[in-house]
């Protein structure tokens, strides 16, 4: 079966149930109640049904502006492709050990040639190995209901078939398996709340290194 093929059906299930449009408005703060910035909130069927996963045509963007990736967290659905664009007057290389993608992209300046493709979900920790304190994220997500927190901590999950859903919250910093935050929900048409306290390892920073002159090509 085509993805266009089981889209159709999935959704024509839903409209046969007056399933569709279930919001899930997210709340993530951190083990203090601080509203938590860069947390991607997931969310899965319970029933462990396929997942409709439409992939973007054209190729999601990391930056790296004053020697950093931006955005610092990129959340994507699997299968996705990421540019990666210096925008820097010095050259960085970028690379990740992670088990769901190893990569490199040799020390360029400009936009590489190629996107990235992310074929496995999971966790993938950017770096530079000319810059140490460079370090992104991308959340490679096997689901295409996720959302990631602004400032004020909340996120706002859209579209989803109505059912129960187990939904979990990840971040950087979060200490122990994102697994153990799932909550099982019933979200419905009707707008649905859920808020997590996650607790968070110390944050570790990288002093950055000054550029002698401000010049160079590093």
């Amino acid at each position: 079966m085509s993805t266009a093929t089981e889209i159709l059906a999935f959704a024509l299930a839903a409209v046969s149930t007056g399933a569709l449009g279930a919001d899930l408005a997210a709340v993530v703060k951190d083990q203090d109640g601080k509203a938590l910035e860069d947390a991607v909130v997931i969310a899965v069927p319970a029933d462990g049904a396929r997942m409709p996963v439409v992939v973007p045509k054209t190729p999601e963007i990391v930056d790296q502006v004053d020697k950093e990736f931006v955005p610092h967290v990129k959340p994507i659905v699997v299968g996705s492709s990421i540019t990666f664009p210096n925008h820097d007057e010095v050259h960085h290389q970028v690379y990740s050990f992670s088990a769901p993608k190893r990569f490199e992209l040799p020390l360029y300046a400009g936009t590489p040639a190629k996107p990235v493709v992310f074929d496995k979900p999971g966790v993938v920790v950017l770096g530079c190995n000319i810059h140490d304190w460079m370090i992104g994220y991308v959340y490679v997500s096997e689901s295409p209901w996720f959302a990631k927190t602004g400032k004020d901590g909340t996120a706002l999950l859209q579209g989803l078939p109505a059912g129960r859903y187990l939904v979990r919250a990840w971040h950087p910093r979060l200490e122990g398996d994102g697994k153990a935050t799932a909550q099982d929900l019933e979200l419905r048409s009707a707008l649905t709340d859920a808020a997590w306290r996650l607790k968070l390892k110390p944050e570790r920073s990288i002093r950055r290194a000054p550029t002698p002159g401000g010049q160079g090509r590093y």
